[in-house]
């Protein structure tokens, strides 16, 4: 039993670089092709690379998933505060998402920040959270718009949000979006996609930064996904449960 247990704790650090090195080569070639480093490409070899390069990303993102629950699980995950300004952790996202919104109907809006003082919290798991939020949110809204706010909801305590207005989700699928695995069946999707452990994985790191998540939704109208964080992060408390 000790043995398992100490394996599952090793498991992330030996296979992080087995798993991304791989995908990472195979990204960069496809990279490389697409910006016709090696001559022209027809239209039907651009769109198989294309779907290499999509099933490389897709796959890099699973991996990613099943790595940071197995750091999670096994205690392995650390948590580095410092202070940070709203608007430049606004700003990157905002650059990140840039590429796909050139390509899409959809509007991404972020909403300048008012009467925040800086954070001091984990800059990167509250980005990777709110990456998850939006990624989803953007996944699933084929027109109209995905905006992100944060307002302070008590004195200290500072509430994120992303709503969007796209096919929204069915009351019962609610209490269980944040479990491990879980995937909800659309007809934007032919068959489900990813680990199902994106929002699981956020409620996991709100947590340990000493804040919590939630959704609200309306099928057909859109939903709003939220992550609450104290202002000031304070090492061993935790609350992780979804509301």
């Amino acid at each position: 039993m000790a043995c398992a247990a100490n394996l599952k704790s090793r498991f992330p650090s030996y296979m992080r670089h087995e798993f991304r090195t791989p995908l990472t080569s195979i990204t960069s070639l496809t990279n490389l092709v697409l910006a016709r480093m090696d001559g022209p490409l027809t239209g039907e070899q651009a769109r198989q690379v294309e779907l290499v390069r999509g099933a490389a990303l897709e796959l890099t993102e699973m991996v990613n998933d099943l790595l940071d629950l197995a750091k999670v699980e096994a205690g392995r995950i650390t948590i580095s505060p410092e202070w940070f300004e709203m608007v430049h952790l606004f700003s990157a996202l905002r650059g990140m998402f840039k590429p796909i919104i050139a390509s899409s109907s959809v509007s991404l809006i972020f909403e300048e920040p008012e009467a925040i003082p800086r954070i001091y919290t984990d800059d990167k798991k509250l980005s990777q959270i709110l990456r998850n939020y939006i990624s989803n949110a953007l996944k699933f809204t084929t027109e109209g718009e995905v905006r992100i706010v944060a307002q302070m909801i008590a004195e200290a305590e500072v509430e994120f949000s992303v709503t969007d207005t796209g096919i929204g989700i069915a009351s019962e699928h609610l209490p269980s979006l944040f479990s491990d695995f879980v995937q909800i069946d659309t007809r934007l999707q032919r068959r489900p996609r990813g680990t199902g452990l994106g929002l699981s994985l956020a409620r996991k790191f709100a947590g340990l930064l000493g804040g919590s998540v939630g959704a609200t939704s309306v099928l057909g109208k859109g939903s709003r996904f939220w992550v609450a964080i104290p202002l000031r992060y304070e090492a061993g408390v935790t609350a992780v449960e979804a509301r």
